[in-house]
């Protein structure tokens, strides 16, 4: 039954949009600091969640201090650092590149929250995990042409993507912590992540740029438009798919299923008239052949 994955299916619903989100916040990156634009697409983020929340009438529901501690620490260790780290990295390395470091943080998930959480996977699970991360590698290290939205700067997007696929593991550990022993809903835990981020990257930010320099690329009304579009899925959805797997599914299934963002860049491609390579086909299969694993 499809309500036994929903934490899996939310999963992959995120990495198809987060694919679409990078490519187009590499190319935003290229006109705005990667803090400031972290700023902007978690601010509108939180207005649409406030909104989203009040639409439906969902109050907070009691929540532990503990609870309320991990998710914080979630939201500034994953979103503040790591999300401001993956956009830097994006501008320095482009997004083929960048979604390949990010196939660090599924293991990684899936060894913290062994240690912290006690969380087993299976052998099976392990080796879905394995399956999915190497065909995704493969397919990534196969398509990394020069990115012309890129200021190609390898060791400097190196560097920024490690730190956010540490990140990114640690906030999925902290996020899976809070989330799956209590009934805070996944709408709620990522207003409190994305609000816990955005402190960050105010104390963060406010002495590295005059903000209005800054700003100025704002001018263009088509820029805005395409943030707040980008900010819509790659953000406020992405996000509220990723809390739902974090709580339906185990951590380093539902990391491992979220890297697999590059492979809904082949169908694109595709349906553009580019040729996909028989390397990038098989990379794909071993990949579905690791999902199969983890849905199984």
């Amino acid at each position: 039954m499809l309500s036994d994955f929903r934490g899996e299916i939310a999963a992959l619903s995120a990495a198809l949009l987060w694919a679409v989100a990078s490519f187009i916040y590499a190319r935003v990156g290229q006109r705005l600091p990667a803090l400031l634009l972290n700023l902007l697409k978690s601010s509108i983020a939180i207005g649409l969640i406030v909104l989203t929340l009040r639409l439906r009438g969902d109050s907070l529901p009691a929540l532990e201090s503990s609870s309320l501690v991990w998710l914080s620490l979630s939201g500034a260790i994953g979103i503040g650092l790591g999300d401001t780290a993956f956009l830097a990295a994006l501008t320095y390395l482009g997004a083929r590149r960048v979604l390949l470091l990010e196939a660090l943080a599924p293991p990684l998930s899936a060894l913290l929250a062994a240690g912290l959480l006690q969380e087993q996977l299976s052998v099976q699970a392990w080796l879905g995990i394995l399956l999915t991360v190497t065909g995704v590698a493969w397919v990534v290290v196969e398509r990394v042409p020069a990115d012309s939205a890129s200021k190609f700067r390898p060791l400097r997007g190196i560097v920024f993507g490690t730190i956010a696929a540490a990140a990114q593991a640690i906030g999925a550990v902290l996020s899976r912590a809070a989330l799956a022993e209590t009934s805070v809903s996944p709408l709620w835990s990522s207003l409190i992540r994305l609000s816990a981020g955005v402190i960050v990257i105010l104390i963060w930010s406010a002495p590295l740029f005059q903000l209005r320099q800054s700003l100025r690329p704002l001018r263009s009304w088509r820029l805005v438009a395409t943030l707040i579009a980008t900010s819509f899925i790659g953000t406020y959805l992405a996000i509220w798919l990723q809390q739902t797997a974090l709580k339906h599914t185990a951590t380093g299934i539902a990391q491992a299923l979220t890297s697999t963002s590059p492979l809904f860049i082949l169908p694109i491609a595709m349906a553009t008239g580019e040729r996909i390579s028989l390397r990038a086909m098989l990379g794909a299969c071993l990949a579905l052949m690791g999902i199969w694993l983890l849905f199984s």
